[in-house]
């Protein structure tokens, strides 16, 4: 067993071989000066294996592939290649989806069940940018005198540095439509969970995509993500975290080569309930709007808004499922909510939960610590919030949630706009108009209407305001990996 290769151990004492090496030009290599850093498990606090940390020069060397693999290969490759290649690695993460699931589930925190759905929604998202490989083309346009025509072009080197909250799923909505539309991948994994990019990079190899096409660095966002970030060779990057370092990524691109830029950055996103919805209804969705994947979600209904004449009625029962949440392990099958991914992010979470405290919100249940193990947080709910308090207006990113209580329309959609962010929003309402009403005033990019926090491949997603620029997902994300180009011809030689 070579040094960039780790066996790993289940909590069912079932083993799993990953690598542990930087992937550069289709093989696990050291890094140039040797650093390694350790990946820990939140749910035991014990060190998993260590990996291969990237410095500025293991960026040169990646991308120096991924520039040689676009020109001499991947460029003029035929879209029907391109297809068979992103197919061929959907069926071996279909093959191997036991053993991603539970490295996600180890590196992570979150529920192997969670982890299960997100290598399948994984391999859904390839599936589909797998059929538009054939299918990226521009326009004609005709005249008398002058023929011309658009082509859909691929950048070139496209970087994409990825969070720690859905590490298989946002690899995939990066190279998903990163490699249909002909572009070659130079992709930092988050540095409190590297395992599952780098399992996934092996089956990039074994799936037979030419060297350097995808090259897959751990590392931290200093060194490895700024010098992505200010790389002149890289044409564009993508990004989905917080949107301080997606303000950082934007200043380094203007200070750069003027990459293009997308970003998928935080929210703080309300859920509006009208009197006249499903309780029962509202209630569920509100809940798994929250504390889906321990709150750790860039879109997380973690503002609810109830109508005043049903807030208590809301509030018992919110509280009621609330408490039947079973933290545990991960791997146990009734587990609903694992640990948060870090010691870092315990620390911001239980702090959020103390300012809420002492600005004055109520700590309805929770706020307290789960267990002496682990990086276990109570879910917990607040209410008595006023939207100014730092709870109703920075991102927590954990499972903390404030309700509050509106009277009108005109009242709630003022608060729903009270923020910086505009990534997500959903209403309750059995009114269809003014479902429609509301949704189309509402400044986000998603808006939810009786359901909360479901995807589909082919729908966009991203930010209004400080929440991102650009989409992913759906059609939508091609342009945002394609550059146009047009050209025009003479017809009259005469002229």
């Amino acid at each position: 067993m070579s040094s960039n290769e780790a066996t790993i151990t289940l909590p069912n004492n079932k083993t799993i071989k990953t690598p542990t090496g930087l992937f550069i030009n289709n093989e696990f290599v050291d890094s140039v000066d040797g650093k390694r850093f350790e990946t820990i498990n939140p749910t035991t606090e014990k060190i998993i294996t260590t990996v291969a940390e990237a410095s500025e020069k293991d960026v040169d060397m990646a991308v120096d592939a991924a520039d040689k693999a676009f020109n001499e290969v991947w460029r003029n490759s035929t879209g029907a290649q391109r297809c068979k290649l992103l197919n061929k690695l959907s069926d071996l993460m279909e093959r191997d989806l036991d053993e991603l699931a539970a490295l996600e589930s180890l590196d992570n925190g979150k529920t192997y069940k969670d982890s299960k759905d997100d290598v399948s929604d994984s391999i859904e998202v390839y599936r589909y940018y797998s059929g538009w490989c054939d299918k990226i083309h521009g326009k004609t346009f005709e005249s008398q005198k002058k023929f011309s025509y658009t082509r859909h072009e691929p950048i070139g080197v496209c970087a994409a540095i990825i969070p720690w909250n859905f590490p298989l799923l946002m690899q995939a909505w990066k190279l998903g439509p990163a490699l249909a539309c002909g572009n070659t991948v130079v992709l930092k994994s988050s540095e409190y969970t590297p395992l599952t990019a780098l399992k996934v990079a092996a089956l990039i190899k074994e799936a037979g995509f030419p060297k350097g096409v995808v090259n897959i660095l751990s590392g931290y966002g200093k060194p490895t993500g700024s010098a992505m970030a200010y790389h002149n060779n890289i044409g564009k990057i993508a990004f989905t975290g917080s949107t301080a370092t997606g303000k950082y990524i934007l200043k380094a691109s203007s200070e750069s080569n003027l990459k293009k830029v997308t970003l998928e950055l935080g929210g703080k996103s309300p859920n509006i309930i009208f009197a006249d919805a499903d309780l029962e209804e509202a209630v569920k969705w509100a809940h798994e709007g929250i504390f889906y994947n321990h709150g750790q979600c860039c879109c997380a209904g973690s503002r609810i808004y109830v109508e005043n004449s049903v807030y208590d009625k809301f509030i018992d029962k919110f509280k009621e499922q609330t408490e039947k949440i079973k933290i545990g392990d991960p791997f146990n099958s009734d587990t609903y909510q694992g640990p948060v991914v870090s010691k870092a992010q315990f620390d911001r979470v239980m702090g959020y939960i103390e300012t809420g405290k002492k600005e004055g919100a109520t700590c309805l249940i929770g706020g307290d610590r789960h267990g002496t193990e682990g990086y276990f947080i109570k879910p917990t709910i607040f209410t008595d919030v006023k939207e100014e308090m730092t709870i109703m207006q920075e991102e927590i990113f954990g499972p903390v949630v404030a309700i509050s209580k509106f009277n009108t329309i005109e009242e709630v959609i003022e608060k729903a706009h009270m923020t910086t962010f505009g990534l997500a929003a959903a209403v309750f309402t059995k009114d269809i108009s003014r479902a429609f009403k509301i949704s189309n005033e509402l400044k986000s990019g998603t808006v939810w209407v009786n359901l909360y926090n479901t995807f589909n491949t082919y729908s966009p997603f991203g930010g209004y305001k400080q929440s991102g620029i650009g989409r992913e997902l759906g059609k939508y994300a091609l342009k945002e990996y394609t550059q146009v180009k047009n050209v025009q011809i003479n017809l009259d030689m005469t002229a």
